[in-house]
């Protein structure tokens, strides 16, 4: 359990926070790529406790302002996207994509009065379909966020994002825990569908609890579930990867796949789940793998508003849950593994009080997290750069198989999870 100002440190993210030094320092998933068109609509959004309005100027170029004009305050995606610049409809100021005032409607030319206006803009890049936002000091800023999955041609890549009501720490937690898998997402009925969870014939849900390895890494830790198939003589294993500060790269037991998450701070009670599956083999992810990621997982267009991005079901459902369906389908009564993480994760409030738990062998993976975000405050407030800055992480995948009992597991798996670093060896 963690003391009250530890629980502190560990969510508070606004500007001037430590924690909100360290999230500062990362590359920030912020907009799908779709949602921006040249000269067309101004999109606001709120991230790490700032809102913002972002557009995609005549050129093409992407722009990231604070949300308000520096004249009177008036929000600035009321404004119209034309010719380059963004332009409040109060009395016409108008910014380009770097914040510089360059035209004003009210002032006459040749007092030159735009010269002196500037607003707040942050730097972008756009990688693997969606625009990213650096929000911490110039001379820190990182290589850009080439994850595998940002890599990969589109048709092998599938990518959404929902907005979930609570601390964005208790959100990565839950991602991160792999021993919640055979419960909250596990169907007890041969006849359940996708959207009630793990089916019950898979391995996850024949495998018995299991052991767990962890190694810190320079971007965050690797870790392996291990857990016994004993009337098999065979284990389960999964390799899963944490990269500072928000990122869970998973396994999945389906060859060439290879899924995960972020889970992005929107500000101290609500954060914006990033999720994506990507295939690194030849064959591209097929219709039925899409429309998983709709319906079973509960992350598309079915189940998510796509211009909120707010969960069609949520709280005020009480997340869909039907008793009837939870006798006969699914542990959860919930339909959407992802709207299952969302109902439990939500359901104990923004907040959760990390005082009052009591933690065993299975939250390793949890308690080392902790650790790693724990020492990134203290890395930052030294003068250094947080882990998962570099490169080290690119080329990361989460890999699931079924080995003999008694294997050395870290010998069959670590040259998939870290492909390029062993290239040479195989």
């Amino acid at each position: 359990m963690l003391t009250a100002e530890q629980n502190e440190l560990l969510c508070r993210i606004g500007p001037g926070t430590p924690m909100g030094e360290v999230v500062r320092r990362y590359w920030v998933p912020a907009l799908l790529s779709w949602e921006l068109t040249p000269d067309g609509a101004p999109v606001p959004f709120r991230l790490l406790g700032e809102d913002l309005v972002a557009f995609k100027d005549t050129s093409g170029r992407i722009g990231v302002l604070q949300s308000f004009c520096a004249h009177r305050g008036t929000p600035l995606w009321l404004g119209r996207n034309e010719e380059n610049g963004l332009r409040c409809l109060y009395h016409g100021w108008k910014y380009d994509v770097e914040g510089n005032c360059v035209d004003q409607m009210n002032e006459p030319e040749e007092l030159r009065f735009k010269e002196k206006i500037t607003i707040r803009s942050y730097p972008t890049v756009e990688v693997g379909e969606v625009v990213w936002v650096y929000f911490g000091p110039a001379d820190r800023q990182p290589p850009p966020p080439n994850f595998e999955w940002t890599q990969v041609p589109p048709t092998h890549r599938d990518v959404s994002k929902v907005v979930q009501d609570c601390n964005w720490v208790q959100a990565v937690e839950g991602g991160i825990d792999p021993s919640h898998a055979p419960v909250l997402h596990g169907a007890i009925s041969v006849d359940a569908g996708p959207e009630a969870g793990l089916h019950p014939t898979y391995a996850s849900m024949r495998a018995k609890p299991g052991t767990y390895e962890i190694n810190r890494t320079d971007y965050g830790h690797e870790f392996w579930a291990v857990r016994p198939l004993p009337s098999e003589g065979k284990e389960l294993v999964l390799s899963h990867h944490f990269v500072a500060p928000w990122t869970q790269i998973r396994s999945v037991q389906k060859p060439y796949r290879s899924p995960g998450h972020m889970y992005v701070p929107i500000d101290d009670e609500h954060c914006m789940v990033w999720n994506w599956e990507y295939s690194f083999g030849d064959e591209p992810l097929s219709d039925s793998e899409r429309e998983s990621a709709d319906i079973g997982m509960a992350n598309g267009p079915s189940a998510v508003d796509q211009k909120t991005f707010r969960s069609k079901i949520g709280a005020e459902q009480e997340w869909g849950l039907d008793r009837e369906y939870q006798k006969t389908m699914s542990y959860s009564g919930i339909k959407g593994v992802n709207l299952q993480d969302r109902a439990v994760q939500e359901a104990v409030g923004p907040i959760v009080d990390r005082s009052i738990e009591r933690l065993g062998p299975a939250d390793q993976p949890i308690i080392q997290l902790r650790q790693v975000l724990f020492d990134a405050v203290k890395m930052v407030a030294d003068g250094g750069d947080p882990p998962g800055t570099g490169t080290s992480y690119y080329g990361l995948r989460g890999i699931a198989k079924i080995l003999e009992a008694g294997s050395d597991y870290k010998e069959q798996t670590l040259g998939e999870m870290h492909p390029a670093e062993y290239a040479g060896s195989r």
